[in-house]
């Protein structure tokens, strides 16, 4: 089973993240297209409704996982390896620095 984690902004669910065989996929819910006033989470992810596939992470997200010592610290922490981007953007994102959060489809 693939993980996937609902990702929120400004506290409203505006997509999914999910693993995929490759790597990722992020697609915004129609819900939030369709909304008056919707914003992209990033302007590297403009609105639109195809899904955005990468190898690994999106650069937007893989900027929102912790760095030097505090990876060191979350990674030993929460047992989760180091080259796991997605399970630490899932462990740790649900409180990020500014308005996106990723909260682990599991916990929703």
């Amino acid at each position: 089973m693939s993980r996937r984690g609902v990702v929120r902004l400004s506290g409203r669910r505006v997509g999914l993240i999910e693993e995929t065989a490759d790597g990722c996929r992020f697609t915004y819910d129609r819900e939030w297209l369709e909304r008056a006033g919707s914003l992209p989470v990033s302007l590297t992810l403009p609105l639109r409704p195809q899904p955005y596939e990468t190898k690994g992470l999106h650069p937007y997200f893989e900027n929102l996982l912790p760095e030097g010592w505090l990876l060191e610290l979350s990674t030993a922490k929460l047992k989760i390896a180091k080259d796991d981007a997605l399970g630490l953007l899932l462990a740790t994102c649900a409180d990020c620095i500014g308005a996106v959060e990723i909260i682990s489809d599991g916990d929703v």
